[in-house]
């Protein structure tokens, strides 16, 4: 019986790509599918490989996706399959990131999770001060931040190398409009190869939203003991008439959103954006 070099091969590529949203319970999900047991985990959940360290190459990319030789021989001879998997919340946002996605893995599975644009704003907004990258009120940094992204996603399309800091850590309020982000990688992959989650639903019920998401890589139904959410900030409630702004702010951006999760997946957007400030 002969076996190809592939599958003695000790490392992977993804075959699915948790991309975003920031802020909305990407870590949490790559924690519970990590739990799985035909699930590759990476070495460290940020790979950052389609937006920042793609001229490292496809074997550095392999290398964060290894797999024991025992635990391959022994899977593949029960007849399962290792998924690995890529969670990088950066890659909605990169415009980048979807053509060097699917050059290199056209076949993957792509989970995107949305909340709450507003909410995700004021928690992104914290997680930028507790790095240390902020120093802005709330309130200021959205009205900086047109000035501190200006050209800056053209640039980034245009000079395959280039880095941003602001347009990584100072996009408040751009991160939230979803459905420039969610087209871009729809140009590339099938509307069937895409799930979308509320990150609401997801933290109401994560066992079923978790049935979900196996179903959806066509993995085996596994229950958890326990389904902890992680990297959950506290600070202070955002002050209300900040909310009521952004949630008009938000508003027509939302709705547009709705009709064309509706359009591509029936009964998605009302799901999902209902959940949204009204």
């Amino acid at each position: 019986m002969g076996f190809s070099l592939q599958f003695f091969r000790t490392d992977a590529l993804p075959d699915f790509l948790i991309i975003g949203a920031q802020k909305a319970g990407t870590t949490s999900l790559a924690s519970h599918l990590a739990a799985h047991p035909n699930v590759i985990s990476p070495k460290w959940k940020e790979i950052h490989f389609f937006d920042l360290n793609y001229s490292k190459g496809v074997n550095w990319y392999r290398s964060h996706f290894p797999v024991g030789r025992k635990r391959h021989v022994k899977t593949h001879l029960r007849g399962q399959r290792l998924l690995a998997g890529d969670a990088t919340p950066y890659y909605l946002l990169h415009p980048q990131a979807p053509f060097r996605a699917f050059s290199l893995v056209p076949g993957a599975r792509i989970i995107v999770m949305l909340r709450d644009p507003v909410g995700r704003a004021y928690s992104h907004y914290h997680h930028e001060v507790r790095l240390g990258k902020e120093s802005l009120s709330f309130e200021e940094a959205i009205e900086a931040e047109p000035s501190r992204i200006a050209g800056e996603a053209k640039r980034l399309e245009a000079e395959p190398s280039y880095e941003s800091q602001g347009y990584q850590h100072f996009t408040y309020l751009e991160r939230g409009l979803y459905l420039n982000q969610i087209r871009r990688w729809l140009r590339f992959y099938r509307p069937d190869q895409l799930l979308i989650l509320s990150s609401e639903q997801f933290f109401e019920d994560p066992a079923s939203e978790y049935k979900r998401v196996l179903r959806f890589l066509n993995l085996p139904q596994w229950e958890l003991p326990s389904y902890p959410a992680e990297h959950v900030g506290k600070y202070s409630p955002i002050p209300a008439a900040t909310r009521d702004r952004l949630v008009k702010y938000f508003a027509p951006h939302n709705l547009a959103l709705q009709k064309y999760l509706n359009s591509n997946w029936s009964g998605s957007g009302d799901a999902i954006v209902r959940r949204f400030a009204s």
